[in-house]
């Protein structure tokens, strides 16, 4: 976005000709989802139309699509990328009773909306999710000029603020020629856009705001506190230098506004480590490889992010390993196991837990990537050694077991690893730790694999049933089969005896294959 100034709305922006007008929709198509209303007002000729219909195209991702005006259809209806778009003109409407009998304010939370002449409809657009732009010829430029005032509830307030700071980081880094391209984000509330400049450079805007305290549900804090998730976009960037400066291919950080939450980073590429058939399995053994020598360096705990701004890496202690393995308790058992297990029996599952923790936090710790899997490995094959291994989605990142990250990996949540890769990729790393130390524990760190595997796992199933029931996210529940499947394949292990009898007492349908 363009020029702002705090004059008769919360965002005042100067568009001094048609481009700025351009921007403008690309930069509110990149943040628009699916029950948003933009209510687009203002006196014939103020440029209502030609925004809506660059809107249009920026979300259809088509600069060719012809968007007519509805002005005599009243609505046009359009199925894009992102979703289904509604392009309503009022201005022939006379009561707002008409629109009940076109059916235009029915099921709007599943589509966007883009509305000129809104005041037509009276109260029957809804304010919670409803962006309004006034539109004026700007009197200092009335022949190019046009004045934008924006303004929206309560949700629309730091939507609006991403918006003009991400233009303004765009803009300065000098990326302001480049396309905006949504791209498809992953499970947590961070968004991510690729930019393309016309010599076909790119780069990645990451945007990543202050993450906001959820409920207190233990000890006076949230579960992101508890669980040690990053709380900022200060984690990313101190752990991308802390990788960059091993000689690891984390993105380099072209620029970045940490207040807002914003990166524009390096876009390493499409190319991964699966392919159709599943796994690469020589790209799997090359991440294994990369973990044992990340493992076998002394790392700090302390990290710069900026000049007198650190992060420091949070211990991956016992409150943090046990809240989440009660995600399985809390959301899987009762809305994918149908059971409701009384608080005796949750004691147990504590009691249990604890025993296999003393475990695990008697090893030293180390960097914990904590979603080391295929969704967050890129295959560089122009770069050498373990650089050849884009790291992603680091900003989690804690101090904890080195068995915890390889049992990501060789139990991807996101595609079927099997048992005999799984074997090979813990040889691998095995082979690769005895290199650097002959003493290294091979039996004690499978040990712990098994155990961390089915704290991950645990942990997983409860999140994939949670994005389901609370999120409305359905498309996770398609990688439970698999997620039990691993479950099973660890609790075989003899240190997991006591709490396989526990599932298998309790949540008997982890055992169900088919």
């Amino acid at each position: 976005m363009t020029e702002e100034a705090r004059k008769s709305g919360p965002h005042r922006l100067v568009l001094a000709d048609e481009a700025a007008t351009l921007r403008l929709a690309a930069d509110l198509a990149a943040i628009l989802k699916p029950g948003d209303i933009v209510a687009l007002s203002g006196q014939l000729g103020a440029g209502k139309s030609l925004l809506a219909r660059a809107i249009l195209r920026e979300l259809a991702d088509d600069p060719r699509l012809e968007a007519p005006s509805p002005t005599f259809t009243l609505v046009q209806s359009y199925e894009t990328p992102r979703g289904s778009v509604l392009h309503a003109d009022l201005y022939r409407v006379r009561s707002p009773e008409e629109l009940d009998d076109i059916g235009l304010t029915e099921d709007l939370d599943r589509v966007i909306l883009l509305v000129e002449w809104p005041d037509r409809a009276g109260t029957r657009l809804p304010g919670g999710r409803r962006l309004d732009i006034v539109l004026d010829v700007d009197p200092a430029n009335p022949e190019t000029g046009r004045i934008a005032d924006l303004s929206g509830g309560v949700l629309w307030r730091q939507r609006l603020s991403i918006a003009i700071a991400s233009r303004r980081l765009i803009d300065e880094a000098g990326w302001d020629d480049a396309r905006r391209d949504f791209m498809q984000g992953d499970a947590s509330s961070r968004a991510y856009e690729r930019l393309t400049r016309p010599n076909g450079d790119s780069a990645v805007l990451m945007i990543s705001p202050p993450r906001p305290d959820g409920p207190a549900i233990r000890l006076g804090k949230p579960y992101s506190a508890i669980a040690h998730l990053a709380e900022n976009v200060d984690a990313f960037v101190a752990m991308d230098r802390g990788l960059h400066s091993l000689g690891y291919s984390a993105p380099a950080i072209y620029a970045q506004d940490l207040e807002t939450g914003l990166l524009l980073i390096e876009d390493l590429g499409h190319e991964g480590v699966i392919d159709g058939d599943g796994p690469i399995a020589e790209r799997y053994e090359a991440a294994a490889r990369l973990l044992a020598d990340l493992h076998r360096h002394t790392l700090p705990t302390i990290l710069p992010v900026a000049e007198g701004r650190d992060h420091v890496l949070p211990d991956y202690d016992r409150a943090a390993l046990a809240i989440e393995t009660e995600l399985i308790l809390e959301w899987y058992a009762p809305h994918i196991a149908g059971v409701t297990l009384p608080a005796v029996t949750q004691a147990e599952f504590a009691r249990i837990w604890n025993r296999l923790f003393d475990e695990i936090l008697e090893a030293p710790g180390t960097w914990t990537l904590r979603d080391f899997h295929s969704p967050n490995l890129i295959w560089l094959p122009a770069r050498e050694g373990h650089a050849k291994l884009g790291l992603i989605d680091f900003q989690d990142a804690v101090l904890g077991h080195p068995a915890y990250d390889l049992a990501s990996l060789g139990q991807d949540a996101r595609i079927d690893v099997p048992a005999a890769l799984e074997l090979r990729l813990l040889a691998a790393y095995g082979q690769a730790r005895r290199a650097d130390d002959p003493d290294f524990d091979l039996a004690g760190f499978a040990r712990a694999y098994a155990i961390l595997g089915t704290q991950r796992n645990t942990k997983i199933a409860g999140i994939f049933a949670r994005l389901d029931k609370r999120d409305g996210k359905p498309a996770y529940l398609k990688h439970l089969p698999r997620i039990e499947a691993y479950l099973r394949r660890n609790l075989e292990h003899p240190a997991l005896a006591e709490l396989k009898d526990w599932y298998q007492a309790h949540l008997p349908k982890l055992f169900e294959v088919g």
